[in-house]
């Protein structure tokens, strides 16, 4: 999405979806913890002006991203200040919105507000956009099929060689998911620990991504997506899982998925281990 300028040097980036719910409902799925946990990253927010917004983005804590909520107006706005960029850069506000359409529906914006003199910070921040275009679609399977079920998440990452292509390729293949396509049932194999399901949403050649709606190894979404970055591809896959038995199967699964991604991905420190 393109970057909107003003005179005064305020910059701005939004995106936005339609899904399923209340007011209410979607409240709870994008200003709570646990709301946000079961589409997003896993979250803390303490609900009150003043109060942090802390999303995890690595399970060792050095990816968190904190913010200190400045408006606080539900079921429809709040507004949370960050300042993850580093001291060089500018504090953003980042303004969640939540307005009522016909239909049962609401709309879910999200707007990046920051003040720059030049336009240094404008690719990464249009880079923002596009991922929330991912989770957004990951937020609307969530209300669309699993609203305010108890969830459990987990992300398992790797490593594979340029291009992004060839990289895809050979996890889509070592999954046993080759050539997918909106709609196809499918199932892993290969040895591959188990997933099955029906693909919701499959990305272009030039943008390969994937999104599963699953019934095994409970229902749940599976997001599937190579990013490449210093000469490499950075092969993830994170797992929503809802139910009475989520965490359960959580606990699990994660070990089983992190060593079949240590086998077929290996990070440089794995690797490095095994010499």
């Amino acid at each position: 999405m393109p970057v909107k300028r003003d005179a005064s040097g305020r910059r701005s980036v939004e995106a936005e979806v339609e899904v399923p719910g209340t007011p209410e409902e979607v409240w709870q799925a994008i200003a709570t913890g646990p709301g946000i946990s079961a589409w997003f990253v896993p979250s803390e927010v303490d609900e009150r002006v003043g109060g942090a917004a802390i999303s995890h983005f690595s399970p060792d804590g050095s990816m968190d991203s904190r913010a200190a909520i400045t408006a606080w107006e539900p079921p429809h706005r709040f507004v949370a200040e960050s300042h993850d960029l580093g001291p060089e850069a500018p504090p953003v506000a980042t303004e969640w919105i939540v307005e009522t359409r016909d239909g049962g529906n609401c709309v879910v914006r999200v707007v990046h507000r920051w003040f720059a003199s030049d336009d240094a910070w404008d690719d990464q921040f249009e880079g923002h956009t596009y991922g929330w275009l991912t989770f957004f679609r990951i937020l609307r399977l969530y209300l669309t099929h699993f609203p305010g079920q108890p969830s459990a998440a987990f992300q398992v990452m790797g490593i594979a060689p340029e291009p992004t292509s060839t990289a895809w390729a050979a996890l889509t293949s070592a999954l046993g998911l080759s050539d997918l396509a909106t709609g196809d049932r499918v199932r892993t194999s290969n040895g591959a620990p188990p997933l099955a399901g029906v693909v919701e949403w499959a990305g272009p050649p030039e943008w390969p991504a994937v999104l599963l709606r699953l019934d095994a190894p409970a229902p749940g979404i599976a997001h599937l997506v190579p990013h490449a970055m210093d000469g490499q591809v950075y092969c993830w896959l994170r797992i929503y899982l809802y139910g009475d038995d989520a965490a359960a199967t959580a606990r699990a699964a994660e070990p089983a998925w992190q060593a079949w991604m240590n086998q077929h991905f290996p990070l440089p420190a794995d690797v490095s281990a095994a010499d």
